[in-house]
């Protein structure tokens, strides 16, 4: 549903609510939403709403190249829980198609765009022409040249599709990563074991690595590419001038 206050006017009063107020008006706004779970700042969305509403709808991403330990992670994460977790899978006919035109590690020598284009943002796509809102864990510290401005309601154009509406919420846009660790600590969250190994953003496994101290959280994704522009498409609207 769409709310009569106008988004932007709705967004000014958002702003000044906690991430579970945030998510309690997007959750009795909404029927038909869903997290779209993947990391660290997701665990935290999932642990508030599950106490909103315990059927609360949570999917993820599989792109067929992420690492063990996420695999692992994302198991963990649906029977703990128990969620009725949905799993995103890409066409195989396009990534076939693809690696067998450009091999398996294309986006080293062009860009990561279309691997991403193929394996995250059309399964996505299809998962949210079913929805009438999602909920992500983007934070505008994550990235300086990409994120710094996002709000906490937004009006999803890129995914809407024609003659729809799609909301998308941003319930920690304005926490720090010391304030999500900070939570998952503090309520004993279960989190990716990567990040104990230096990997604070962590997405695929050919195109994540560690980062070193000083360094910012997305200098360890894709990290051949140029930096000010290091998204992959799920947040098209933080790149669009």
């Amino acid at each position: 549903m769409t709310d009569a206050l106008p988004l932007v006017d709705l967004n000014a009063s958002l702003e000044k609510q906690t991430p579970f107020e945030i998510l309690e008006y997007a959750i009795d706004h909404y029927a038909d939403l869903a997290i779209s779970f993947s990391g660290a700042e997701d665990i935290v969305l999932v642990h508030m709403a599950k106490q909103i509403d315990p059927q609360i709808q949570v999917f993820s991403l599989d792109t067929g190249r992420l690492h063990p330990e996420t695999y692992q992670y994302i198991e963990l994460v649906r029977k703990t829980y128990k969620l009725n977790l949905e799993i995103l899978f890409p066409d195989a006919g396009q990534v076939q198609s693809l690696v067998n035109k450009k091999g398996l590690f294309s986006f080293y020598e062009d860009n990561h765009q279309e691997c991403c284009g193929i394996r995250k943002i059309l399964p996505l796509q299809r998962k949210l022409q079913t929805l009438e809102a999602w909920v992500t864990g983007q934070r505008k510290d994550q990235s300086p040249g990409t994120r710094a401005n996002i709000p906490v309601i937004q009006d999803d154009k890129h995914f809407a599709g024609a003659g729809r509406e799609l909301t998308k919420f941003n319930p920690l846009a304005n926490w720090s990563s010391r304030a999500v660790w900070d939570y998952i600590r503090a309520n004993n969250l279960p989190y990716n074991p990567l990040h104990d190994r230096g990997f604070v953003s962590i997405g695929c496994e050919p195109c994540t690595r560690a980062v070193g101290p000083n360094q910012h959280e997305r200098e360890g994704r894709w990290w051949w590419e140029e930096a000010t522009k290091k998204e992959c498409g799920l947040h098209a609207s933080n790149i669009d001038k």
